[in-house]
């Protein structure tokens, strides 16, 4: 069974940087798509960066320069590196992970079969 545990959140102040993990357990090896979500109050949940079986990267442009995903398939852990970051970042923010084609885009939330649980990111102006 797929679980992923997110980390790594908190608060920081805005021009700051914060490293979210992703621990997956259930599968190996870079054998699935995986991708970073957030979600504010009242928002629908959006996707942030994504990566692929080939290591290729996607980003939503609002986070375009700033943030960094990356894998480390030996660990099976997902990162999420945030940098400059600004009150409109602040959300919970979720992995996920899927084994199958993103038939609705790498940052289609709809994509993604696993979910974890969040961790909250706080951007303070």
């Amino acid at each position: 069974q797929v679980q992923l545990v997110e980390s790594g959140g908190g608060s920081v102040q805005a021009g700051g940087s914060l490293r979210l993990s992703c621990a997956a357990s259930g599968y190996t090896g870079r054998s699935y798509y995986m991708g970073w979500f957030r979600q504010a109050p009242g928002k629908e949940r959006e996707g942030v960066a994504a990566i692929d079986t080939y290591d290729t990267t996607t980003y939503a442009d609002s986070v375009k320069g700033r943030f960094t995903v990356s894998r480390d398939n030996a660990k099976n852990t997902l990162y999420l590196q945030m940098n400059s970051l600004e009150p409109e970042d602040t959300a919970m923010y979720f992995c996920a992970a899927d084994p199958r084609w993103p038939r609705w885009g790498r940052l289609g939330p709809k994509s993604y079969n696993y979910w974890g649980q969040g961790t909250q990111v706080t951007i303070s102006s």
